[in-house]
C-alpha cells in the first residue's frame, strides 16, 4: 500500500498571518436530494452532525458536514475512517438514490490563521467577509481557481483541488506577506 501524503507535504508560510497545508484529510462528496429518506440519519451516523442547512458547515470533534449545493454535501472525517464511513453511508442509504465518493486524495486543505487571517482571503476571493457568519461555508474562487472555505477556531479552512495546491499555496503565501498587494 502506498504511503499517504498530502499535496504539499505540510508546506507552511508565516507572514502577517500563518498559512499551512493540513492534509491528508478524509473527505466524502455525498450527492443526494435533501428529501431522500434516511439522509439526515445517515449524515448523523457518519459525522455526528445534523444535515447542514444551505451554506452551513457543522462540526462535531474531528468530523464535519457541509452544504455544498442543493444536492451535495461535504463530509469530513479522519483520513483512516473514509472506507468505513462510505460503507456506513451505503448501508444507511441502501435503496435510496444517492452517490457517496471518496474525494480525499483529489483535494488539498489549508489553514489560514492569526488575527488578520481574513485579510489574506479578502485579497483573493470576491466575498463580503463582513457578512460571512461563523459556521458559514462559502464556495467561491481564490483568484481564478475553485475553492470552498469557512471560518473556525480563529482562522479559515480552505479546500481546493489537489491539482492546483501549489498555485493556491503561492497565492495564500503572497497574500499573507506584509505589504503585499495582488493584481
Amino acid at each position: 500500500m502506498s504511503k499517504v501524503v498530502s499535496a504539499l507535504e505540510g508546506a507552511s508560510f508565516d507572514g502577517f498571518a500563518q498559512v499551512r497545508e493540513i492534509g491528508p484529510l478524509g473527505m466524502i462528496t455525498l450527492r443526494a436530494k435533501p428529501d431522500v429518506v434516511g439522509l439526515a440519519e445517515a449524515v448523523a451516523a457518519a459525522t455526528g452532525c445534523a444535515l447542514p442547512a444551505q451554506r452551513r458547515i457543522l462540526r462535531v470533534g474531528d468530523k464535519a458536514a457541509g452544504w455544498m449545493s442543493p444536492d451535495e454535501y461535504l463530509l469530513v472525517v479522519p483520513y483512516a475512517h473514509v472506507a468505513a464511513t462510505l460503507a456506513l453511508l451505503a448501508e444507511k442509504l441502501a435503496g435510496q438514490h444517492h452517490l457517496a465518493v471518496d474525494v480525499s486524495d483529489a483535494r488539498a486543505v489549508f489553514r489560514i490563521e492569526g488575527p488578520q487571517a481574513e485579510q489574506v482571503l479578502m485579497k483573493l476571493a470576491p466575498v463580503d467577509f463582513a457578512t460571512l457568519e461563523p459556521g458559514e461555508l462559502r464556495r467561491s474562487r481564490t483568484a481564478q481557481v475553485a475553492a470552498a472555505f469557512w471560518a473556525e477556531d480563529g482562522g479559515f479552512t480552505l479546500v481546493c483541488f489537489r491539482s492546483v495546491a501549489a498555485y493556491v499555496m503561492g497565492l495564500l503565501s503572497h497574500s499573507a506577506q506584509k505589504g503585499s498587494t495582488l493584481f
